[in-house]
């Protein structure tokens, strides 16, 4: 049976250990979420929305229990998870204000007589699969918006994120959602197959790796199930040109060792034009030689924070060996700190060619790989040069040069002068190997929903 274990990546200390579900508890959480559901759809949107409101102020008010969960158990530094927290509200605060005009019926002109509207009805018990990287806004865009319109929730989460697991369960109880509304489960991998293939499931969304995507999408494809996936990114980050080359290589740098590194749309790839190429870049180094491994949990200025897990640190560090191996250069970092902890240097790495595993791999940690180009065209050109599609940005002091460099990234999100565009109403999702679907904003009401037509002949 699988182990849910919590250990601090700081310290390589075990917290907690749960074990797995058997397949009679999987039956009992599936048999509450559908007997459940026919209750939950036949309240009022309005009333589903009062308890997403409560949940909303929940999270505000547990902001401090909860972040320290989330720094203890994934190694997030803890006002990054206060600030994930504070989204989480601000996520479910949107779903519930926003959801039932979003989910309102839509009337269309009928060519004969009588009347059409395009109603948005619920489909039923929906499976999150949801990664470690983000435990709590993960969960709060998928689980938000589909809570409002009335299905009913099975919440696999990542196995090192147990408490946080637990911690989102008892708040949406607190807030009201009757029992079988969200349910959490510590499934294991064959019984996530079960759980997609069970006729009384109707959907499942995923965030977390192209392997587990692709696997998840079969498995739901036999079974003839709506998916929603969420994957990994390599997303391009250009720097045309800037009033201030140093000031704008501090901020990529930033945006870049945000959640230490791991989050699928942070800027995996800096593509930088040729004069302003080396000042950016020095720059870069300076920045990563500077910090020092530190506690996540304190935040001492000059610090980082170590990645998820041990094996995730090995893993990012084998990566950047085998591209120096391979000829790239490696101008800073990229080792695994030595004692318990999980901590790899951050790294800057040049030279990267198509050649190489790691111009169309994700580097899912604090490395910044940097690219020399020497046209608009030639940074667009590179920027596509990937077999993902999740976000992009370009920057100028030129907004129309930069609109039209973006414009041409084929990706899910395009963003000028802005590393990305945050907010419960900003839709988010990819193309090609990123995964299919959209969350939050008004699309995030779109997915797993019966776009049932009614016409009525008067």
């Amino acid at each position: 049976m699988l182990t849910y274990r919590s250990t601090n990546p700081a310290t390589g200390e075990v917290l907690a250990e749960y074990p797995g579900v058997t397949d009679a508890q999987i039956e009992e959480a599936i048999t509450a979420a559908q007997g459940t559901f026919d209750e939950w759809k036949a309240r009022p949107i309005e009333e589903r929305a009062a308890i997403v409101a409560r949940a909303a102020e929940l999270f505000t008010e547990r902001i401090d229990e909860l972040a320290l969960i989330m720094t203890e158990e994934m190694g997030k530094p803890l006002s990054e998870a206060r600030g994930e927290v504070e989204f989480c509200a601000e996520i479910f605060a949107y779903f519930a204000e926003q959801g039932p005009s979003l989910a309102a019926d839509q009337p269309i002109t009928a060519s004969a007589s009588g009347k059409a509207v395009i109603q948005k009805r619920p489909v039923g018990v929906l499976l999150g699969i949801m990664p470690w990287n983000f435990p709590y806004y993960q969960v709060a865009r998928f689980a938000a918006p589909n809570l409002v319109l009335g299905n009913t929730i099975l919440l696999k989460h990542a196995v090192s994120c147990p408490r946080s697991a637990l911690a989102l369960e008892q708040l949406l109880l607190d807030a009201g959602a009757p029992r079988g509304a969200y349910v959490n489960v510590f499934a294991d991998y064959d019984q996530v197959a079960d759980i997609i293939a069970d006729p009384r499931v109707q959907g499942v969304s995923l965030t977390g790796s192209e392997r587990a995507g692709a696997k998840v999408a079969e498995i739901a494809g036999r079974n003839l199930k709506k998916v929603v996936l969420e994957l990994g990114g390599a997303d391009p980050y250009i720097v045309l040109d800037s009033a201030d080359v140093q000031e704008s290589a501090r901020a990529a740098f930033s945006t870049r060792m945000g959640n230490t590194g791991q989050a699928c749309n942070s800027n995996k790839r800096m593509i930088v034009m040729d004069d302003i190429h080396d000042e950016f870049l020095n720059e870069l180094v300076a920045q990563a030689k500077a910090l020092e491994p530190g506690d996540p949990a304190v935040e001492a200025p000059g610090t980082f924070a170590p990645l998820s897990s041990r094996a995730a640190a090995e893993d990012l560090a084998a990566q950047i060996e085998k591209a120096v191996a391979a000829g790239a250069t490696l101008h800073a970092g990229g080792t695994v700190v030595e004692g318990a902890g999980a901590y790899v240097a951050p790294a800057v790495l040049t030279g990267i060619t198509p050649e190489m595993d790691a111009h169309y791999q994700e580097l899912f940690g604090p490395v910044a790989v940097v690219y020399k180009v020497g046209s608009d065209a030639e940074a667009l050109t590179l920027a596509n040069d990937s077999p993902y599609g999740l976000g992009g940005a370009v920057f100028s002091t030129d907004t129309e040069r930069a609109r039209r460099v973006a414009e041409g990234l084929d990706v899910g999100m395009a963003n000028v002068n802005a590393a990305e565009a945050e907010g419960a109403e900003m839709p988010f999702g990819g193309v090609k190997r990123s995964g299919y679907g959209r969350e939050l904003g008004p699309l995030g009401m779109e997915e797993f929903v019966n776009k049932r037509l009614l016409y009525v002949n008067d």
